[in-house]
């Protein structure tokens, strides 16, 4: 068996399972579609419930990954076909065959072992797009980095946005390059690699489909998903962490919440709750009352789930402390009017109907699995539900193993779950391929012990791997 493992993603799941892995003294290849590694958590301004700074717990992960010397790091990388290696003639059950891996790795078009980080290609650069890390809500260059954290810290050029690559349009950036990084004749590589477990980190996506459009997201600047709300509040986000309405950067005095906003709802979305839902919203309505005061937020909801330490006395602390009016009840419309977005909803507590101006909508859409996490299923044999999230081989007693010799599975890619679960399945599924590694070295050297053995005519009662020396007692 090849002891070395492949991470699928590298969000804060397949980080920490690579991490965990890499520290036992063995070689992980972790693979990431993205320029750079963090996944949605590099997206965020805090975390709930003690509302940690998101990068201040990140940022030393990802340079960590970014610098471990049992760690190969490839980004901008897809995993594009797997096929499993036949077990070793000596295994009877078949579980110790590993895996033959090609990856398609797309072009940077800027050399990571020469870039700078400086920036003076982005200076020249004429080309202006948005910017896909603050979820549009400012804009980069043809020729970007996507975040001041990044890892790694090497800017890419996006031969989408480029005003042309064949035949070369433009070549400002290379002339504003002093070392030299600039390499427009960079081609897709397809590297093909031998591995002997494979961990499936994939992460997941917001939903934004039919059940979000009827609240005007995506048709009104006004209203926004939770990861553009993080974008906003985050101190390196397009505002510097102030909350301003994107259509005339006022600052919204009331701000309404919409729940569920996909989730539990199975005629126009999906039927599954999103689980980190209700934190998060209670999270973003803390945080903008401690940049607004005087403003003022509502929260519509279906039910208030909690589940979790210090969970219940966090979402307690939006109501009390920060007078977050809390509405049972589903939103029927949202329009615009007037530079406003009138909200028309029930509250089934009271019976009323209820009507807001808001200056500013956030709904809290479903979480849905991400992008290429089926095709990942179909190359690795994988079982997946009706909704695109795997299924682990037994939900309650193994629930990071796929019924799969040698693959294992962390993190939203099995369904939705927090920061804490997710890193604790990352850990597990490290755990699974550590033992698998070693009880395949121990029949190893058990194999050679025999061989040995037989070689210098003596013969021995083979005890079972793992078992404890046996020990003599003086009489």
């Amino acid at each position: 068996m090849n002891y070395r493992a492949l991470v699928i993603g590298a969000g804060i799941s397949g980080m920490q399972a690579a991490l965990d892995i890499a520290d036992s003294g063995y070689q992980v290849l972790l693979v990431e579609r993205e320029p750079a590694i963090g996944g949605h958590m590099a997206q965020l301004s805090e975390t709930f419930p003690t509302l940690d700074c998101s990068q201040c717990i990140l940022t030393p992960r990802t340079v960590e990954v970014g610098q471990h010397p049992n760690i190969e790091l490839l980004t901008l990388s897809q995993v594009v076909d797997i096929d499993r290696l036949p077990p070793d003639p000596d295994d009877d059950e078949g579980a110790s065959g590993g895996f033959r891996v090609r990856i398609e790795r797309h072009p940077r078009y800027v050399r990571e072992d020469k870039c700078t980080a400086c920036g003076d290609c982005a200076d020249v650069c004429p080309v202006v797009v948005p910017n896909e890390f603050d979820r549009g809500l400012a804009a980069r260059r043809a020729i970007y980095i996507p975040s001041p954290q990044a890892v790694p810290a090497v800017y890419r050029l996006d031969p989408d946005a480029c005003l042309g690559l064949f035949p070369l349009a433009c070549g400002k950036c290379a002339e504003a390059c002093d070392v030299n990084a600039i390499d427009y004749d960079m081609q897709p590589q397809v590297i093909e690699e031998e591995v002997g477990a494979v961990v499936v980190a994939t992460g997941y996506e917001l939903y934004q489909d039919e059940a979000v459009a009827a609240y005007e997201y995506m048709s009104h600047p006004n209203v926004m998903d939770g990861l553009e709300f993080e974008r906003m509040l985050s101190a390196t986000g397009p505002t510097g962490g102030k909350i301003v309405r994107p259509s005339d950067h006022k600052v919204p005095k009331e701000i309404v919440f919409i729940q569920c906003a996909g989730s539990r709802n199975p005629e126009h979305g999906v039927p599954y709750c999103s689980k980190i839902c209700c934190m998060y919203t209670a999270k973003h309505a803390i945080l903008y009352k401690h940049r607004v005061p005087d403003g003022q937020v509502y929260v519509f909801y279906m039910d208030i789930r909690a589940g979790g330490k210090g969970y219940e006395e966090f979402v307690n602390r939006a109501m009390e402390e920060d007078e977050t009016v809390y509405i049972r009840g589903r939103v029927s419309k949202v329009f615009p009017t007037d530079g406003d977005v009138i909200v028309w909803g029930v509250d089934t507590l009271t019976g009323r109907k209820v009507e807001i101006t808001a200056d500013l909508v956030v709904v809290a859409s479903a979480i849905i699995p991400s992008a290429g996490s089926r095709q990942v299923a179909r190359m690795l044999d994988v079982d997946v539900d009706e909704f695109g999230f795997y299924n682990a081989d037994n939900a309650e007693m193994t629930p990071v193993e796929s019924g799969l010799p040698g693959v294992f599975l962390a993190g939203t890619g099995l369904g939705p779950q927090d920061i804490p679960e997710t890193v604790a399945q990352a850990s597990g599924a490290a755990a699974k391929v550590l033992s698998r590694f070693q009880a395949a070295q121990a029949q190893e050297r058990a194999r050679e012990a025999l061989e040995m053995g037989e070689e210098s005519g003596e013969t021995a009662e083979a005890e079972p791997v793992g078992a404890a020396p046996l020990t003599t007692e003086a009489a």
